[in-house]
């Protein structure tokens, strides 16, 4: 499919975590890490590494560039605030639907109260700071259905789907729009973080690893990448492309937000995440509430698996590497010659993929130690999470399965520890190791339960089927 042009004055910028590699001539990056290679003109564009569309040869290369996710977008304008319509679903929470129209200046809101036990009234937001309309359901019908009336009763071009548990900061809509100046992009998502700091560990947990929170890195939206989907409890969409695509799937009672996005990829559409846009979220901090939440989340991988076979495996690995952490953890000397034999393989395969003269030993055994170890995390974290009770079956019946299975948890939760301590945005205490540790265990345990809740519900093994890459 041939995307649209990018308007002149819009700039890509390389992400700072790419290497560019012979003075120029090579890019390494992205997720997935890939090589690409420039042409001696791309070159010359590219300069500092920013590249500003003025003409059709830049507005080809900075399209390429976003596309192999080695670059990210520096819009120079986007829509107005006036071409926006904020679409809020609500079921029996008043009082957060309105301390969010409270801060939604200037924008029309449609409030779609999905069978409410106490309707809201147009009366209810009379203080409202903007124009509030409010849309009822007689009958709960379910938060896809309740975004689907919305959509079609909003009459701009642009649509921001905010559920009532969150409030968005300062910035965020401005930061959001500036996407949309590039054509091709439908659905931008903010950064989703705790809306207010509180001391108890569930909470401090939250604040670090909330299943909503996708981190303070932008990136496009692509299956198995960094951020495969974004939540619909922030989003801002291109209502003719949601529209054209059939809106939110209202058979579904979960995922139908990964569900949407997924679609808008399949039909050729772009789709970022913004973490500079923040939008503060009530999050669940009481134990038994936040462990249901997460199998409430583990429940739509079965239907997402049956509309997207494609997308859902646990883990993507290729076999050679499944070999190699095989035979690591067999413990014996021959699954160790073995494994450094499958090695041997990989580093072969990527030196070959990655010839060039710009190429150096250095970085193709950088990709191959990124890739064994990323390799090791997708096990571990699938061990884990998806087939915990499968895990726990194989840890009663073998001594070793147990050994290899305590390693797996402890270097999961704390290379996830590692990686995420400083993620919060707000100022509060810290959350140690060992509570995170059990915390993480804990959240896994739940959404996998959920996980299996589903498969049997759904009777399918979708959702734990790996996809292994020859």
């Amino acid at each position: 499919m041939t995307q649209p042009r990018l308007p002149d004055g819009f700039a890509v910028q390389v992400d700072r975590r790419v290497r560019v590699l012979g003075h120029g001539a090579a890019l390494l990056g992205g997720s997935p890490t890939r090589l690409l290679r420039l042409a001696p003109a791309a070159r010359t564009l590219l300069g500092d590494g920013r590249v500003e569309v003025r003409d059709a040869q830049s507005a080809q290369l900075a399209r390429t560039l976003l596309d192999a996710t080695v670059a990210h977008p520096r819009p120079s304008g986007g829509p107005s605030h006036r071409d926006v319509t904020v679409v809020i679903p609500v079921r029996d929470n008043r009082s957060g639907v309105r301390r969010l129209t409270s801060v939604l200046r200037g924008l029309r809101v449609i409030v779609v109260d999905d069978g409410s036990a106490e309707p809201l009234r147009d009366g209810d937001f009379a203080d409202a700071p903007g124009e509030v309309t409010v849309i009822r359901h007689p009958v709960s019908r379910g938060p896809a259905a309740a975004r689907n009336t919305g959509l079609t009763a909003a009459g701009t071009d642009f649509v921001a789907f905010l559920d009532s548990d969150v409030v968005p900061r300062r910035g965020w809509l401005e930061a959001l729009l500036g996407h949309f100046s590039d054509p091709a992009v439908a659905l931008v998502a903010p950064r989703i973080v705790g809306l207010d700091p509180q001391d108890n560990p569930v909470a401090r947990y939250e604040m670090i690893r909330s299943s909503l929170d996708l981190g303070h890195r932008e990136a496009p939206v692509l299956p198995y990448s960094t951020v495969s989907y974004v939540p619909s409890a922030a989003i801002i969409c291109r209502r003719a492309v949601i529209s054209d695509i059939g809106g939110f799937d209202e058979a579904m009672t979960s995922g139908e937000d990964v569900d949407l996005c997924w679609r808008l990829i399949e039909s050729g559409a772009r789709l970022r995440y913004e973490p500079i846009a923040l939008v503060g979220h009530d999050h669940r901090t009481k134990l038994r509430d936040w462990l249901v939440r997460k199998a409430f989340y583990g429940t739509s991988a079965a239907p997402l698996s049956s509309r997207h076979p494609d997308k859902t495996a646990p883990l993507v690995i290729s076999a050679t590497m499944l070999v190699v952490w095989v035979m690591l953890v067999s413990g014996n000397w021959l699954g160790v010659l073995a494994a450094g034999a499958g090695m041997a393989v990989t580093g072969r395969r990527i030196s070959n993929a990655m010839r060039a003269p710009e190429t150096q030993p250095t970085d193709v055994a950088r990709v191959a130690g990124q890739g064994m170890w990323a390799a090791a995390m997708q096990l571990a974290a699938a061990v884990c999470r998806h087939y915990w009770p499968v895990a726990m079956l194989a840890a009663v019946l073998s001594r070793r399965c147990r050994r290899v299975i305590v390693i797996a948890a402890v270097v999961d939760g704390v290379a996830d520890w590692l990686a995420r301590r400083h993620a919060a945005v707000d100022d509060g205490k810290p959350l140690g190791l060992m509570p995170y540790l059990i915390l993480k265990r804990l959240d896994d345990l739940a959404y996998g339960a959920g996980l299996w809740t589903g498969v049997v519900r759904e009777r399918t093994l979708g959702p734990l089927k790996p996809q292994i890459r020859t």
